[in-house]
């Protein structure tokens, strides 16, 4: 197994106070890491400055997902997510995203600025992770091209049940939690 796929089973968290940030340009290289992006995936800067973001994806990710966070960023909107990532030895860790475009005074787009924090846990194991678990199958029951658009109908599907647009569910998925619905 690679190193694209090289994964442990084991997860690492950061503390709820720290918040992970990459700035990238349009084609989505790393040009800036924070320290403790750079801790929690145990890179050095050198490693990943110039490197793709794609470089911590986990395996376990819904491709569907990123092409979802990369459509709203591409036209010019910010998006929330809930991202697995994965560690330089394997490991992976969970985080709530914010990513945003960045953008000239005249509103050119020049590359992506994201802010990740700890994400909440109850969040995690009762909406995203059994999401996620869904949507993986999906794509690996059938080749890559199939399986993004059998995904990308899945999670649409599953937005259409409940009415909502993407960036609503992961708005209302925490008060949903916190007020005990499911």
């Amino acid at each position: 197994m690679g190193r694209d796929t090289f994964v442990t089973g084991n997860e690492n968290f950061f503390g709820d106070d720290d918040i992970i940030v990459s700035k990238t340009d349009l084609k989505g290289r790393i040009t800036y890491a924070n320290k403790v992006f750079l801790d929690i995936a145990g890179y050095s800067e050198r490693e990943v400055l110039g490197q793709p973001h794609s470089m911590i994806r986990h395996p376990d990710m819904p491709r569907c997902i990123f092409k979802l966070l990369w459509d709203t960023l591409q036209s010019g909107s910010e998006i929330f997510a809930y991202v697995i990532n994965r560690c330089k030895n394997g490991d992976h860790y969970w985080v709530y995203a914010h990513v945003t475009p960045s953008q000239k005074t005249d509103g050119e787009i020049i590359g992506y600025h994201s802010n990740r924090r700890v994400p909440d846990r109850n969040i995690l194991d009762a909406e995203i992770i059994p999401l996620y678990h869904k949507l993986r199958a999906v794509e690996q029951a059938q080749n890559r091209k199939e399986g993004l658009e059998a995904s990308q109908s899945a999670v649409s599907a599953f937005l259409a049940e409940r009415a909502l647009a993407y960036d609503e569910f992961i708005m209302t998925v925490g008060q949903k939690q916190r007020r005990g619905y499911r």
